[in-house]
């Protein structure tokens, strides 16, 4: 809602002295940058912010990880010598004439689609730290979200501070030319005078509480771009639509990535369970040589020789029963930590439409009737006041009236911004811009 000087008092010029109060807030502004929308600051966020960074680097290790899941097993190479003579045969040294060379190679099969398993287990484990990823970009950007509505707040309560100051400076410079005319007493002009400082108070309020926003905005976007030199900018404003709670229900449903990673982590279950099973399988391996003689035998053309075998493990004590059936618990496991997420979601999504539905429903009067009671009974009472029809406590009363409806108002729009986002971090998508 735009705050306007509608007042019949300002229907005059403002004096001087107003006028160098709106330009001493000037200068915090001056060089500020065009500000940035929520679509610019979250894009600076997702491309800057070093732990959403570092914890994207997961899902490039998980990457990683598949590549080493689906290596084979490496063959084996043996070389042995053996035979060679080292000590005189009847006075005369012959290394070679006993030597052998062998030359072996041995591979390990794996059987019951081992690698095809790991594999798939380490593809899956990859999905489940994107999936993770994603949901902590969920909650980081509710914080961020929060914080831009906090600036945004922040700036809508200075506005509102300095138009209160100019107004009520453009009072005193009117009480005092009828403290001239001797309209009214001095004391009367001398609480009206004294009540400034509390404008003042607000104000350097105001300024601090922006800056400090923006401070926290700019340690998420990871910049170090000066203050006064950054702004943001959108709509503080609030929606009347709310759709029905079972439509947000349902969007959590399909766009929760926590949802999404519990559901994946029961497939890997599955999966790695399988696999628990398969490693319990024989695996052989199979071998074959060359073998160079050169010792003398009966058989001249037994120098050169091929061999084959194959060992093949027994399983009679070990077939890998702990893991069969850990990861069949872990199945079940899985299956319960699915049930209790989905059931939290619901309760985020329940909890977060309730605090929407409720600002809207507190929100509705102040925009329709508080808002413009509170500036109209403000206007004609000040009115009435710098006209000797109203008595000064009324006045007093009627100016304090109107900047806590104001402020009420502000900080209404603030919270009710806040759930919606609570809302959007509760379906996992943003269902209220």
């Amino acid at each position: 809602m735009k705050r306007t000087f509608s007042s019949v008092a300002f229907r005059l010029s403002l004096v001087p002295g107003t006028i160098a109060v709106v330009l001493a807030m000037a200068p915090c502004c001056a060089n500020a940058q065009a500000g940035l929308t929520w679509d610019q600051v979250k894009a600076r966020f997702e491309a800057t912010n070093p732990a959403l960074r570092a914890d994207a680097d997961n899902v490039d290790e998980m990457r990683a990880e598949e590549t080493t899941a689906d290596l084979r097993p490496n063959p084996q190479l043996s070389i042995t010598v053996d035979g060679t003579q080292i000590a005189p045969n009847q006075g005369v040294i012959e290394p070679m004439s006993g030597t052998f060379v062998q030359t072996g190679v041995s591979y390990l099969h794996e059987r019951d689609h081992k690698r095809e398993l790991r594999l798939k287990s380490a593809q899956q484990g990859t999905r489940i730290t994107e999936s993770q990823h994603q949901d902590l970009k969920r909650t980081m950007e509710f914080t961020l979200r929060s914080a831009f509505v906090q600036t945004l707040e922040a700036k809508d309560v200075l506005e509102m501070a300095q138009a209160d100051l100019a107004y009520y400076d453009h009072i005193i410079a009117i009480s005092q030319e009828r403290l001239k005319a001797g309209d009214i007493a001095q004391i009367d002009f001398d609480r009206i005078e004294l009540l400034r400082v509390q404008y003042e108070s607000e104000l350097e309020t105001a300024i601090v509480n922006l800056r400090t926003a923006k401070i926290q905005l700019l340690q998420m976007l990871n910049q170090q771009t000066p203050v006064d030199q950054f702004d943001v900018t959108g709509p503080f404003d609030f929606s009347n639509n709310l759709e029905p709670l079972q439509t947000y229900r349902d969007a959590a449903s399909a766009a929760r990535p926590d949802l999404r990673a519990a559901l994946q982590t029961i497939q890997q279950s599955k999966t790695n369970h399988k696999l628990a099973v398969s490693n319990g399988s024989t695996d052989p391996t199979l071998g074959a040589w060359w073998t160079w003689n050169n010792a003398p035998t009966s058989n001249e053309i037994a120098t050169n020789t091929l061999g084959f075998n194959v060992s093949i493990p027994l399983r009679v004590f070990d077939r890998n029963q702990g893991e069969k059936q850990r990861t069949q618990i872990d199945i079940d496991r899985a299956q319960q930590a699915r049930d209790a997420e989905q059931a939290q979601v619901f309760s985020d999504v329940d909890t977060a439409y309730e605090l929407v539905r409720s600002n809207i429903d507190l929100l509705r009067p102040y925009k329709d009737k508080y808002y413009t009671e509170a500036l109209h009974v403000r206007d004609t009472v000040s009115y009435a006041y710098l006209h000797g029809g109203a008595s000064l406590m009324d006045f007093l009363s009627a100016q304090s009236d109107y900047r806590q409806v104001q402020l009420a108002y502000a900080q209404l729009i603030g919270a009710y911004m806040t759930a919606a986002a609570q809302l959007n971090m509760a379906v996992g998508r943003e269902v209220i811009q």
